[in-house]
């Protein structure tokens, strides 16, 4: 577990890192290859104010084609959005034609900030341009598609872990309640199924669930004749737990309300402060299983680690549903395929917690 959090840590520190555009600050670039470079991005402008000003007027028609304006009504909003794009680029590139005058002037090395040209990469979420929380679209002022079907969002999920076995009630189960605790992180993609309705979406994604199991009653897990049994442990026991790496790909149709807002040059739909229903189920696969003991002998603590296969199952998968208010959720998920593999009774996980998603 402390692995994976340090691996995890590490990403998130990685995609945290926003790398600027270094022509702006590196010294020994002279002043001519500069002004070359200023003089592109004036073409630049005039294509990207353009862009805006073709959105603006695709929403100025949809809104005429919904009779929601007149003709002259519409026709004085083109006038209006196309003055304004005019005017936005007279004077971006009256600040661009300022530094192709100040480096003209000066010697090379004369460094100036170039606000125009400016492209990062960092950490988002749910970001338009972006993929798995990478914005991956350098450019600035993009402007936004008037419908964004897709969208996508940070899970978390974390809570209590047992398992169901075959004739057997989960009251009777040899798995600590309270002790025994699972969670899941990943990232879902969440694309509306209907083109002129929010209220069914399709949910899909990757995550990574740590399913974790301590015995009761001072025992531990042994492989013995292909099978993964219970003893007791030699010894006192301070601590034995079980930990289930799964990779697995969810898939949820999510349903319920949610608020369409409207703006001059797009609409979206919201959730927020809206109830969610998702049903679904995830398949994949094990990527890791590892059992930690800790107990005393001779008077010394002893940290015993154990990364064997103890015969889990490499696939993996099963139901999940979560029912949700805002961005926080009841999740429920249950293994279909048992936790061991060639047993005489099967074991099947089963996992209920909360469950958070960043959108």
């Amino acid at each position: 577990m402390q692995t994976i959090t340090k691996y995890l840590a590490l990403v998130v520190l990685c995609l945290n890192v926003q790398l600027i555009n270094a022509q702006d600050t590196i010294q020994n670039v002279n002043n001519k290859h500069k002004i070359e470079e200023l003089k592109s991005i004036k073409e630049d402008i005039k294509n990207q104010e353009r862009e805006f000003l073709k959105i603006e007027v695709e929403a100025i028609n949809l809104r005429l084609e919904k009779g929601e304006i007149t003709n002259n009504e519409a026709e004085e909003l083109k006038k209006e959005v196309a003055k304004k794009r005019a005017l936005n680029i007279e004077n971006r590139i009256a600040i661009v034609n300022n530094k192709i005058n100040l480096l003209e002037r000066n010697e090379d090395g004369y460094v100036i900030t170039n606000d125009e040209e400016t492209d990062k990469v960092g950490f988002s979420i749910g970001e338009e341009g972006s993929f798995a929380g990478i914005n991956i679209d350098g450019k600035k002022n993009k402007p936004k598609k008037y419908d964004l079907r897709t969208t996508s969002d940070f899970v978390l999920a974390f809570g209590l872990n047992n398992a169901i076995i075959e004739g057997e009630k989960l009251d009777d189960s040899p798995y600590k309640f309270g002790g025994s605790r699972f969670i899941e992180l990943g990232w879902a993609w969440k694309t509306r199924v209907f083109k002129n309705s929010n209220f069914l979406r399709f949910k899909y994604g990757y995550s990574f669930q740590i399913n974790g199991l301590k015995p009761n009653d001072n025992q531990y897990f042994v492989s013995q004749g292909g099978e993964t049994l219970l003893q007791e442990f030699p010894e006192n026991l301070r601590k034995s737990k079980l930990s289930i790496t799964n990779l697995v790909f969810p898939m949820h149709f999510e349903f319920g309300p949610s608020k369409r807002i409207d703006k001059d040059t797009y609409y979206r739909y919201s959730t927020d402060n809206k109830f969610k229903i998702g049903l679904g189920g995830y398949a994949g696969f094990n990527i890791g299983t590892r059992q930690k003991l800790k107990y005393e002998l001779d008077g010394e603590r002893v940290k015993d680690k154990q990364k064997r296969g103890f015969n889990t199952s490499n696939l993996v998968y099963g139901l999940s549903g979560y029912l949700a208010f805002d961005n926080i959720a009841l999740y429920v998920k249950y293994d279909l395929s048992p936790i061991f593999k060639d047993q005489l009774i099967d074991q099947n996980n089963i996992s209920i917690g909360v469950r958070f998603d960043m959108d």
